[in-house]
């Protein structure tokens, strides 16, 4: 029997920005990326080459903290939804990323726990990560290891977040990788 497609579409309307994204996480990589914001876009288009998840997003904003942080907030909520409606994946990675004078490394946990830390030398994209770490519901920690030239620290950084999480949502076949087996939830 055919797995089926680790996917999510979400849509985020509110009076600063107006977004629609659409991702797989057993994708190729590719970005059909559409935003006000370029650096972002490529910061985008650089997680998803490394992840491999493909993204499909359109997004309007009133400023740059609005859309960036609305960018986040949505991907990480798409990110837990893909995860969520599969089978279970390996959980846990890191990776140590070099580029020119920056080496950053990041390590995930995917479990439902969030929690971020780490610093990037543009406080705007470890908001960013910070963000998607906590809407996603899983653990994230960059640390800059080297490196004075802040795109490329930051580049390091979104390439490393993208290798991690590409080992991390890989499909495991030994079942869950937990002591604590599943966790259910009762609310209400």
């Amino acid at each position: 029997m055919k797995e089926r497609p680790r996917t999510a579409v979400l849509e985020r309307r509110t009076r600063e920005t107006d977004i629609s994204l659409s991702i797989q996480l057993d994708g190729d990589g590719i970005a059909d990326i559409e935003t006000e914001e370029f650096f972002l876009e490529h910061m985008l288009r650089t997680f998803a080459k490394y992840s491999g998840i493909d993204i499909h997003l359109n997004c309007d904003g009133d400023h740059p903290h609005h859309l960036i942080e609305d960018v986040a907030i949505t991907l990480g909520r798409a990110v837990r939804a893909a995860i969520d409606s599969g089978p279970d994946i390996e959980r846990i990675a890191d990776r140590t990323v070099p580029m020119d004078d920056a080496l950053v490394f990041a390590a995930v946990d995917l479990i439902d726990r969030p929690y971020f830390r780490g610093e990037l030398p543009m406080p705007m994209f470890g908001h960013f990560l910070r963000s998607f770490a906590h809407e996603g519901r899983f653990c994230l920690h960059v640390r800059v290891l080297d490196g004075h030239d802040e795109h490329h620290v930051t580049e390091a950084a979104f390439k490393a977040v993208g290798l991690a999480i590409k080992e991390a949502i890989r499909v495991r076949d030994a079942g869950i990788l937990s002591t604590k087996d599943r966790i259910k939830v009762k609310t209400g």
